[in-house]
């Protein structure tokens, strides 16, 4: 997908951070949105910075982790716009606790979200791409469906398991020669409210969180959109956002799982001297 200009697009979590990002790139190139987010005052205020910027764009209220929702929420876009040329499957929130602490309701309620709400846009939303003829999905994965983390058991979870399935869906289209790219991202630190709004064990509060994750994430959601729509234009299986991203992804291919013990070392040895780390 070279261009964007009259092309159908969809984007959950489009209320904040990388969602509302991706969302005014694609109103400046000339998109019609339709934009989704749990929290309807924050998705309508995107839709209005989108519509000022010439842009048509609808806003809906949706729980990304519900399947039904989600079903009926493709076909009423489809229904509205003729067709879908372009689905980010964007929505996420995070946990940070240790698997010792963590409770199954807190469990159920990320992967929900993180790795089935994955799942419901792309199942609801595929057929929809596949009949447009010119078509793109993008599935949002992280840093930490590279390597694993103390403290995100479960977000690691849902982001391996959102690589896994897009890497196989990317191979599934062109095995069938389907007319739909498939694109994985990954990003490193960005300056979103993830952090603050994330739940959490006895370790921190949510000011705590966001303060430390505040200095160590360095992308802005901007940014990061820019880096996902240059991805889209060029097809690629994975896109990094972020220096850390990059970092982070050569980790594993060269240490192999002796990345495991640097990072139990790092761990140790930042709070031996109080250096943040967003909330681990």
């Amino acid at each position: 997908m070279k261009n964007f200009t009259d092309r159908v697009a969809v984007v959950t979590g489009a209320g904040s951070g990388i969602g509302r990002a991706l969302s005014l790139n694609l109103a400046a190139r000339g998109a019609r949105l339709a934009l989704s987010d749990i929290n309807e005052a924050n998705v309508d205020e995107t839709v209005s910075l989108c519509e000022k910027l010439g842009a048509q764009a609808k806003g809906y209220t949706l729980d990304v982790a519900d399947r039904a929702a989600v079903t009926a929420h493709a076909d009423e876009v489809a229904g509205h716009y003729g067709r879908v040329n372009l689905v980010v499957n964007n929505a996420g929130v995070a946990l940070m606790a240790t698997v010792e602490e963590m409770n199954y309701d807190d469990f159920d309620w990320l992967m929900g979200i993180n790795f089935w709400g994955v799942v419901h846009g792309t199942k609801a939303f595929l057929p929809h791409l596949i009949a447009s003829g010119d078509a793109h999905l993008v599935n949002i994965s992280s840093v930490f469906g590279l390597v694993g983390v103390p403290t995100q058991s479960a977000y690691n979870a849902a982001k391996f398991a959102v690589r896994g399935f897009t890497e196989s869906l990317r191979q599934e289209m062109l095995i069938e020669r389907r007319k739909v790219g498939v694109s994985c991202v990954h990003p490193g630190g960005i300056q979103t409210n993830i952090a603050r709004d994330a739940r959490a064990g006895e370790q921190s509060t949510a000011q705590e969180r966001a303060t430390d994750f505040a200095k160590i994430a360095r992308t802005t959601p901007e940014s990061a959109a820019k880096t996902i729509i240059n991805g889209v234009e060029k097809n690629k299986a994975r896109i990094l956002i972020g220096g850390d991203a990059y970092v982070i992804d050569a980790a594993p291919r060269v240490l192999g799982s002796a990345y495991q013990r640097l990072n139990v070392l790092g761990v140790r040895a930042a709070k031996r001297f109080g250096i943040p780390l967003g909330g681990l």
